[in-house]
């Protein structure tokens, strides 16, 4: 590559080179003897252009620089390794059918490009027009080449299409892409793919390429007017068919999409123009014709409608195409249906009284809806339909009535009319006057005669044509009462006055004051309502403060001390009395606290001696199922007992007694057949004692008589139980004073 010489080098091998600076020993290296300066590796002039590099000589024995160092720059010369690359590619573009390609006439000498030599030629053609297409743009594509611009053609990129002709072209210097046909209609073919080439050095031979591929979509503009299928509809509907409902869809044809497509539907003529209405669905641009007015075959059998649908946005650049509407004729035919009867008024109003009895006759009805005449306040006769009420009507209660009349054909019963009646109930004087609210009246103490302590007025139910008109007066019994009097305003109030002054509390702390009020009917009706004045202790402004007697009188005898001491005392006597009653409850507590709990995880123990105080088995059901043998006393294994006793001498066996054994069987047998016995293991106890006993009878009627044949001795025998018998009836010497 290069070779670095000092002046001082004799050749002789004393003078040493040595390189550094970037890449030096990695990429370059230099021959200590010579000089000579070597690349080890390719070198990429894309990955790095330039290299600094510092060489120095120097004597071989001391190592010493000979010479100043000397610094150089290495530029790595360009050479067309890299072909162009679309960074941005695959592209995607659009633009909209039927585009226009304008030609120009130009005389000039033009540039052309070849794509078959791929050579730019020069055509001198100073006679001969040239037509120059100027196309639509569509997209613009760009490569870029890795290779230096400023050296040679390397970085010199030409455009070329290599699929997608006629229908498009591309700039071969600026890369963008135009329509080269005019017309193209994308109801014939909505999609192109395009394969664009870019080439270096001017697109000459030995060049870099690359292609990217480019789809374009042609969009829909509105080139396609509409248009009917068929030139005349016919369709058939019911005279029943009811207001609004759709009798027919009819929908012109459009080829293009989106608002393009979009349509507007209009009856232009025809006798149907004020009978039915034609709207459009914006999902499918149906046009859809409607009633606007109840059909009646008697009336016209037949009607013609002439439709028009017309696009609603119309391009101007396309009107030479033709009108974008067209016509259609519709023909609607109205068949005959069986009809119930009908009212000649759809609404019956009238206006009548409450006391009215007979009011209606709408001939021929038959029945009342009864759903809308929940109350049954009507009637209706089945052949004159006239209506008559069934109950006392109430204006306060229910103004206005509007119940349905059914009329029902004699020959066809599933054909019913409905008529409508609305019935107003009008006014009487049926209601007195009552007092307008609850009045809460008071009077102070200190009031002063004459002065005003309530205001009142009246309200009445009824509704007169004329409006209300009451009259106050106090009654004949409290007309002359020295209290209070009453002044009727002549406005539908009154105003209530005091008499006097010096009202106590003490002496009287509530009064009532009877109220006459009297309407203005025809004829009039009254009532009496009672006041409630309360007597009140009130401040300087007659603001009352307290009302109460006892809250007046109680100050006088009590003091608040004395007060707190009785409160204090009622309060202990509570006390000690929830106490007493906690100590009883605790004394009567059940032994078995949890009724829900399984009998046989509970030990009952009772304080009850049984046969005697020394009798530990008064529970021990072996007794019952073997009495033959009367075992040892045993120490209870359930519960610790407080006293142990010491055993005592077993009895002899006695002899069997069959009852007891057959009375627990058949209470055992009851138990297992009982529905309502418990589903464990319980412990029942029945007090049974048999038919007698070992001792027989303990006393007789002449037992107390010295000369009993009968001996009772052996009461000894019987242990300590039985000591006291003993002493009384025994024989012996020493139990005769005992």
């Amino acid at each position: 590559m290069l070779e670095l010489h000092s002046d001082v080098d004799k050749g002789d091998g004393s003078i040493k080179y040595i390189l550094s600076g970037e890449g030096a020993s990695s990429i370059f290296i230099i021959d200590e003897n010579t000089g000579d300066i070597h690349a080890t590796k390719r070198l990429d002039r894309e990955e790095q252009a330039y290299y600094t590099l510092r060489a120095q000589a120097l004597d071989r024995l001391t190592n010493k620089p000979v010479e100043p160092e000397s610094e150089f720059v290495i530029k790595i010369q360009d050479i067309n390794d890299n072909e162009p690359k679309f960074l941005d590619g695959p592209y995607t573009a659009g633009v909209p059918e039927m585009s226009p390609v304008d030609k120009i006439n130009n005389p000039l000498i033009l540039p052309l490009f070849d794509p078959i030599t791929e050579k730019v030629n020069i055509c001198n053609m100073p006679k001969t027009s040239v037509n120059l297409d100027l196309g639509t743009s569509v997209v613009q594509v760009t490569a870029t080449d890795a290779d230096d611009p400023t050296y040679g053609n390397s970085a010199r990129v030409v455009y070329s299409i290599l699929q997608g002709q006629p229908y498009f072209s591309v700039e071969p210097k600026t890369g963008i892409i135009k329509t080269a046909l005019p017309n193209m209609d994308r109801e014939a073919k909505d999609q192109y793919l395009l394969v664009i080439q870019a080439k270096d050095m001017v697109g000459q031979n030995g060049g870099l390429s690359g292609t990217t591929s480019v789809t374009v979509t042609l969009t829909d503009v509105n080139d396609n007017p509409p248009r009917f299928p068929r030139r005349s509809y016919q369709y058939n509907v019911p005279e029943s068919l009811p207001v609004a409902s759709v009798v027919a869809r009819i929908k012109a044809a459009d080829a293009d999409v989106g608002p393009n497509a979009e349509m507007e539907y209009k009856i232009v003529d025809g006798d149907g123009l004020g009978v039915f209405k034609i709207s459009v669905d914006k999902d499918t641009q149906e046009g859809i014709i409607t009633i606007q007015k109840e059909l009646d075959f008697e009336a016209k059998t037949s009607y013609t409608l002439r439709i028009e649908a017309a696009n609603m946005h119309v391009d101007p650049r396309f009107l030479s195409l033709g009108p974008f509407s067209d016509m259609t004729t519709v023909k609607i035919i109205v068949e005959d249906v069986d009809e119930p009867p009908v009212f000649t008024s759809r609404l019956y109003s009238m206006v009548v009284s409450e006391a009215a009895k007979v009011f209606f006759h709408p001939s021929p009805r038959y029945s009342i809806d009864r759903n809308t005449d929940l109350e049954r306040y009507f009637n209706i006769d089945a052949n004159s339909g006239v209506i008559t009420t069934a109950k006392t009507l109430d204006r306060e209660t229910n103004a206005v009535h509007n119940i349905t009349v059914l009329a029902m054909e004699s020959q066809n019963p599933a054909q019913i009319g409905r008529g409508y009646v609305a019935i107003t109930i009008l006014d009487i004087n049926d209601n007195a006057p009552e007092f307008a609210m609850e009045y809460e009246t008071t009077v102070c103490e200190n009031a002063q005669p004459g002065q005003i302590i309530q205001k009142i007025s009246a309200i009445d139910k009824d509704d007169p044509p004329n409006g209300h008109q009451f009259y106050f007066s106090l009654t004949a019994e409290a007309a002359n009462n020295h209290n209070f009097t009453l002044q009727d305003n002549k406005d539908n109030t009154a105003t209530v006055l005091t008499r006097r002054n010096g009202f106590r509390r003490q002496e009287q702390s509530v009064f009532y004051l009877p109220i006459f009020i009297v309407d203005s009917g025809s004829p009039s009706l009254s009532s009496t309502n009672t006041l409630t004045i309360r007597v009140c202790d009130c401040d300087a402004d007659g603001i009352a403060q307290t009302c109460n007697a006892e809250a007046y009188i109680l100050p006088a005898g009590l003091s608040t001390g004395a007060l707190i001491a009785i409160l204090a005392c009622v309060l202990t006597l509570l006390v000690l009395v929830l106490l007493i009653v906690t100590m009883r409850r605790r004394k009567k507590e059940p032994l078995i606290f949890d009724e829900e709990r399984d009998i046989r995880e509970n030990i009952v123990r009772y304080d009850d001696e049984g046969g005697g105080e020394e009798d530990t088995e008064a529970f021990d059901m072996a007794a019952l199922r073997n009495l033959n043998i009367i075992r040892d006393t045993k120490t209870r294994r359930d519960v610790t007992p407080e006293i142990q006793f010491l055993s005592r001498p077993t009895f002899k066996s006695i002899p069997d007694n069959v009852i007891f054994r057959e009375f627990i069987w058949e209470r055992l047998k009851e138990a297992d057949v009982d529905p309502c016995a418990p589903p464990y293991d319980s412990l029942q106890t029945y007090a049974f004692e048999g038919n007698g006993s070992v001792a027989e009878s303990l006393s007789s009627l002449d037992s107390i008589s010295s000369n009993s044949d009968q001996n009772y001795d052996y009461l000894s025998d019987w242990g300590p139980r039985f000591k006291r018998l003993a002493d009384m009836y025994g024989s012996g010497p020493d139990c005769l004073y005992s």
